[in-house]
């Protein structure tokens, strides 16, 4: 199929992007790497009055490292993330989650602030953000807020994003000395989004646990972070066999649906192999 008929602008700056948004109203989407929007277009499941191209806004693709916390463009590619020293460095567990983002060609393309504003539950840069609680940017016309990502994300593909509003940037917290981290995803195929996904972190004082983070997606209808069900586990010494209490907790506090290709028992048993794999392997990374 072919979109149905819009106007199509290419601002050369952020202002002039704003102007148009906001000029546009509610029916204009803006576009960067297209990898999600532009199948939508295809089937029409999509059909905005007027797109804004955002590919000439160069000052939105960087990658810093600003008082404290790695700072990431909106427009910044996957692969430039997954490949970034400063990002590996500072923040694996985004290069790491990165690297499996669908192939090649998708990774080129792909803009970090195109996946969080698609928030599709099974992506791996809403599932980062929200274990992380990284800070979200947005700009508009006149005006700017910053939001966690646990605020940011509100329900299958839906943000708190008002219609005349980009995101400018992320900002993640940068990983600590003797915190070890790890990304583990389940899918049919190579590229495939993943049916669970696990994003896990866990941080070491004088050999017992500080803190310890484990996000889920794939079984919710936004990524979630299971404190609760972690929380009675800090303090302890680590080891194989408390990776998998941990695991363990963490299956029986998640709830997912049934799907009639996907069982809720399947994703339950994916839940907890997962996490216990993220959970020794972020282990490993700790101790160093």
């Amino acid at each position: 199929m072919k979109p149905a008929a819009f106007d199509y602008f290419r601002p050369s700056s952020l202002e002039e992007a704003l102007a148009q948004l906001a000029a546009a109203g509610e029916s204009a989407k803006v576009i960067a790497g297209g990898q999600s929007l532009g199948p939508m277009l295809n089937m029409r499941l999509a059909t905005p009055s007027d797109l804004i191209d955002l590919n000439d806004l160069t000052e939105l693709a960087y990658i810093r490292d600003v008082a404290g916390v790695l700072e990431i463009g909106a427009l910044t590619r996957h692969d430039q993330i997954a490949e970034s020293k400063l990002v590996q460095a500072r923040c694996p567990l985004l290069a790491q989650a990165a690297r499996t983002i669908g192939h090649y060609a998708i990774r080129q393309r792909g803009t970090i602030g195109g996946s969080l504003a698609h928030a599709d539950p099974a992506a791996q840069f809403p599932l980062i953000a929200t274990t992380l609680n990284a800070k979200i940017e947005i700009v508009k016309l006149g005006g700017q807020r910053s939001l966690p990502a646990s605020a940011f994300f509100q329900s299958v593909m839906a943000t708190a994003l008002a219609p005349d509003e980009i995101i400018r940037c992320v900002r993640f917290p940068k990983v600590a000395e003797n915190e070890g981290t790890s990304f583990r995803l389940f899918n049919r195929r190579h590229g495939d989004y993943a049916i669970v996904a696990v994003a896990a972190t866990v941080a070491l004082d004088d050999d017992r646990v500080s803190r310890v983070r484990v996000g889920l997606s794939g079984v919710s209808a936004i990524p979630q972070v299971w404190d609760d069900a972690v929380r009675p586990f800090v303090g302890r010494t680590p080891s194989a066999a408390w990776a998998a209490e941990v695991a363990l907790a963490v299956r029986a506090a998640v709830s997912p649906e049934d799907d009639p290709r996907i069982s809720a028992v399947y994703r339950k048993e994916l839940t907890q192999t997962l996490v216990e794999r993220a959970l020794v392997d972020a282990l490993s990374r700790a101790k160093g």
